[in-house]
Parts: structure tokens; C-alpha cells; sequence
């Protein structure tokens, strides 16, 4: 199966500055961040975070950079726009979390990798899909990995989802509708 969707894409901005210059670039944008915790409270996903996101804000501005990369708090941000819309300072939080998403892709380690990776099928299983196709998302994603065995660590879980009727094992009427939608994403990313 050819892989012709593209990567967490990076502006052009992004891939020059050095790990530094981008931290640089994250902590202006939540330099102003007073510690009111509303983004937190507005977070649909922040009960599975292991840093609340205004923890989180801290120990950019303190320069935890790796403190912060090594959490998922940045991958479950489901971009909902919640925070941003929310903060009484008007920061940029969403931008913030994408900003991090991107960093820990370029120079984290394996098991940032490995969550670029979930997330760069799953986006692409929406895009193809208009919705998620749980049964082609993760074989997609079990491919990607070349581990043969770790669809065996899934297996128990997937027969569960299964038994309950929580898999979708057939296709959408909205296959591809959401195509020009990511186009013009990608083109307007280009851009910036």
C-alpha cells in the first residue's frame, strides 16, 4: 500500500530555526500566559493529559523543553480551538500545541516518532474517509510501524471493540468529501 498522503508539514519558517530558535518561538507565544488555568478548564481531552496544559505553559517559559516533549499532553490536543477561543490573553494556544506537535517530530525520539506517525494516518484515514475507518486506520498504521508483532498486543482490544459494535468495518457516503478541505490546508501552510 503506497503512502501518498503527506507528513505533519512544516513551514518554511519552521524547518530553519534550530531546536532553540523554536522554543524561542513558542515561549513569545504563551509569554503573556498568567497562569489563570481557563485553558485547562476549557480542554475537552485534559483529563488524559499527564501535564495540564497550563502546567504545561510554565515549563516552556521556564525552558523545560524536554520535560515538555517527553509528555503527551501536545498529542491529545484535538486542535478544538477551545483554549485559544477562551483565553482572557488571547494567546495563541492551539497554534502553540501544533507548534509543539511539529517540534517533537522534528528532533524527538522514537516515541515521539511513533505518535507523529498515529497521528499523521489518522488525519490521513479523515482526509480519505471523511470520518475515521477504525479497521483501515490501523492496519495503515501497523504497516507504518514494520513491527509484525505488534498487531498481536492489539488483538484482545480490537476483538472487544468488535464484539461491541464499535468497529466500523465498512466505508462512509462522505469517502473523499473532506479532500479539498486538507488541499487547501496544505496550500495555505505552504504559503505561511
Amino acid at each position: 500500500m503506497k503512502n501518498t498522503h503527506t507528513p505533519i508539514s512544516f513551514t518554511p519558517e519552521t524547518r530553519s530555526r534550530s531546536g532553540d530558535g523554536m522554543l524561542t518561538a513558542l515561549q513569545d507565544m504563551v509569554r503573556a500566559c498568567m497562569q489563570c488555568g481557563t485553558c485547562t478548564a476549557s480542554c475537552p481531552n485534559a483529563f488524559a493529559m499527564d501535564l495540564a496544559p497550563r502546567q504545561m505553559w510554565r515549563m516552556l517559559l521556564f525552558g523545560l523543553k524536554q520535560e515538555v516533549l517527553e509528555s503527551r499532553t501536545f498529542w491529545l490536543c484535538s486542535a478544538c480551538y477551545s483554549c485559544t477561543l477562551r483565553c482572557p490573553r488571547g494567546l495563541p494556544l492551539t497554534a502553540a500545541m501544533s507548534a509543539l506537535k511539529r517540534l517533537a517530530t522534528a528532533e524527538g525520539g522514537s516515541a515521539n516518532r511513533k505518535k507523529a506517525l498515529f497521528y499523521q494516518e489518522f488525519m490521513h484515514n479523515v482526509e480519505q474517509n471523511g470520518r475515521i475507518q477504525e479497521m483501515s486506520f490501523m492496519c495503515r498504521y501497523f504497516l507504518a510501524m514494520h513491527n509484525p508483532l505488534l498487531p498481536l498486543e492489539y488483538g484482545p482490544l480490537g476483538l472487544k471493540l468488535l464484539a461491541k459494535g464499535k468497529l466500523h468495518l465498512g466505508g462512509s457516503g462522505q469517502r473523499g468529501r473532506l479532500g479539498p478541505l486538507f488541499a487547501k490546508v496544505r496550500s495555505m501552510e505552504a504559503t505561511t
